[in-house]
């Protein structure tokens, strides 16, 4: 295994742990903890557009589950957004919450930036 595939590992293994713990949380219907680990799902897999997608329809489900309607309202353009551009262009670290720009970079968490360096 050369370090691209170790690292691209190291990637695969860190959003589908995140996801899993959004995914518990949500079945608590822990919405801070689910956005928690959706946000840093996200900020893993930006440019990975169907797993990008995926976060992003984890997060209206979440607004949904929540009856926030801001997030739903503002998850229904990313979801499109980032079918149509997660392989031309994404904000690094941006946490693909409705209440922030889509179009706004944002720091990366320090044990995250590594991985999507």
């Amino acid at each position: 295994m050369n370090f691209i595939e170790a690292k691209e590992s190291i990637v695969n293994h860190a959003y589908f742990r995140e996801v899993a713990l959004a995914q518990d949380a949500l079945r608590r219907r822990d919405h801070s903890v689910c956005f928690f680990h959706l946000e840093r799902a996200h900020v893993l897999v930006q440019r990975r557009t169907l797993r990008h997608t995926y976060v992003h329809s984890l997060m209206l489900r979440a607004g949904l589950n929540q009856r926030d309607y801001c997030e739903v309202a503002g998850q229904v353009p990313r979801i499109i957004a980032s079918l149509l551009f997660s392989g031309i262009w994404i904000p690094i670290g941006n946490t693909g919450r409705a209440r922030v720009s889509a179009l706004k970079p944002m720091p990366v968490p320090n044990d995250l930036r590594d991985l999507v360096s």
